[in-house]
């Protein structure tokens, strides 16, 4: 099979298809290094937990280590995720026009080869998830179970995107583990609106595939909303800022944080008014934008941190 032939569908003219090594090349895939906006988005909320934890402590000494840390432990798992994701959906990857050249039904890879690459990156992840302390260690652990039903979601159903708010949000439960070695009520507000969020923008993502789905029987919340989808986001992103604030307010944070919750806002009511469902490549353009609404708000919170330090 030539490389050309053996790139993924909706994921070419990367890195990975241009100049990783070419056996190397169906492992970063099924990992998703062709495609890290997943990477980002999970890393998003460890980002905003960590920055707002350090603001409340007014202590900023730790935070450059635990982005680093964040941003690895982000890919490591996420690629970890993809692959077992893909081990598992394998047979119904090959139905979906979008998903049957990933490189498990492609044939590029065997599943066990997939499984021993899995067994690799969770072992990397916890490497990562050893540098902090006991109670995080354990909060980290405790989001594999998670992870690992995430799969068969969409099997049973139409709110597969629930189960992945609570996974890709589990870092906003992190800062505060590292930070204090404990999860309170902010972390909690923090963690509700992360998973607000990932519901709207994995709604939006799963547009792509909607008539793929309903062929197979797949569910999802893209095809329970429909024509609807609009009004969705609307209350889905609108808890998500509500939520989120509320931390904020619960956190004592000052102008910096709530400029960038506004920039956040402002973005995700921008997205709601581009989208078009029935156009999968601009769905894909503005599911991918999150990430920069995620910085947005990120920002803020080291902006806050910052100030708060000098204080």
């Amino acid at each position: 099979m030539s490389d050309t032939a053996a790139r993924v569908a909706d994921a070419t003219g990367n890195w990975v298809d241009t100049t990783a090594p070419q056996r190397a090349r169906p492992y970063l895939r099924v990992a998703r290094y062709d495609r890290p906006i997943g990477s980002w988005l999970l890393l998003m909320p460890c980002w905003w937990s960590a920055a707002l934890a350090s603001g409340i402590a007014h202590d900023l000494s730790r935070l450059p280590l635990w982005i680093v840390l964040f941003f690895i432990g982000a890919f490591v798992m996420r690629g970890a995720g993809c692959t077992w994701n893909d081990i598992t959906d394998r047979d119904l990857d090959a139905m979906v026009e979008r998903t049957r050249s990933r490189p498990i039904p492609a044939g590029q890879i065997t599943v066990k080869q997939a499984l021993a690459f899995l067994v690799a990156q969770a072992l990397i992840g916890l490497v990562v998830l050893l540098q902090f302390n006991w109670f995080a260690v354990a909060t980290g652990i405790a989001s594999l179970l998670i992870v690992a039903v995430y799969p068969f979601m969409k099997r049973i159903t139409w709110w597969p995107q629930v189960v992945l708010g609570l996974a890709f949000s589990w870092g906003a439960l992190m800062g505060f583990a590292v930070a204090f070695a404990r999860i309170d009520l902010t972390a909690l507000l923090l963690y509700a609106g992360s998973i607000s969020w990932v519901i709207g923008y994995d709604t939006i993502y799963a547009h792509q595939d909607a008539e793929d789905d309903a062929l197979i029987g797949i569910k999802s919340t893209a095809r329970l909303f429909g024509a609807r989808t609009h009004r969705a986001l609307v209350v889905f992103y609108g808890l998500a800022v509500a939520l989120i604030a509320a931390a904020l307010i619960s956190a004592g944070v000052h102008l910096a944080a709530w400029i960038g919750l506004a920039a956040f806002a402002v973005h995700l009511a921008w997205q709601i008014g581009r989208l078009r469902i029935a156009d999968t490549a601009l769905c894909l353009r503005v599911f991918k934008s999150n990430r920069d609404a995620g910085l947005l708000l990120f920002a803020g919170l080291v902006a806050d941190a910052v100030l708060r330090s000098l204080n």
